[in-house]
Parts: C-alpha cells; structure tokens; sequence
C-alpha cells in the first residue's frame, strides 16, 4: 500500500558522483513520515522515468531534494518528482489506512498536507 508521497517536489541537485540514493531534506522527511534507509519510488514528471532508491538525511530546513549515483542520469535539477513510500500491511491494517500526502511548492516547502480521498478530489 502507498504509506506516504511527496508531490511535485522540485529537484534541487543531481550528484552523478555520490553512491547511489536521494536525499531529502530531514522537515520533508518528518512531513512524509519517510524514514532513513526506506526504499522509494521517484517517478519524474517532466521526463516520465520511474525508479526505485533509498533516502538519505538532508540537512532540515535546506529544501534538499539531491538524486544521487545512477539515479541521477534521470533528472536534471528543476524536474518535478514524486516521491513514493510504500508499506507492507494486513487486510485489516490496509483498510484503516490512510496515506500521508504532502503537496510541495517550487521550493519544497509543505503547502498542505492531505488525505488520501482529499488529494483524488484536488488533483
């Protein structure tokens, strides 16, 4: 089940030289409820790639949205991304769940955050 996104977030960087992952900044992090180490989906909506990496802790505060290693071959800085965690659950568990969506602005910063029937009524 999708547990959480970052929507339209705006890279900031693209680091060729760094050992694979992306690093998000620690606010939108705590925003997203995506952790450290957690596998993500970034699919990129200017150029219509999907890949798979895993986070890495931005500096809180700085905006930081930095595709890393090879996966920095699929954006250039100012591409719009989502940023997709997803969680195994039981029946139950999936039932009750609800997604945290976090909308972003041009420079990374919250404007709302959303449930997830809220965000198919908005978008």
């Amino acid at each position: 089940m999708m547990k959480s996104k970052l929507h339209r977030a705006t890279v900031t960087e693209a680091n060729l030289n760094y050992v694979g992952s992306i690093t998000i900044d620690e606010d939108l992090m705590d925003a997203a409820n995506i952790w450290e180490n957690e596998k993500v989906q970034i699919v990129n909506n200017n150029n219509g790639a999907r890949f798979e990496t895993y986070v890495i802790t931005g500096k809180r505060g700085s905006g930081v949205i930095c595709l890393n290693g090879a996966a920095a071959r699929q954006v250039q800085p100012g591409d719009q991304v989502i940023i997709i965690s997803y969680a195994m659950m039981t029946d139950e568990e999936a039932k009750a769940h609800k997604p945290i969506v976090t909308i972003l602005d041009e420079s990374n910063r919250p404007l709302q955050l959303l449930s997830a029937e809220l965000h198919a009524t908005i978008l």
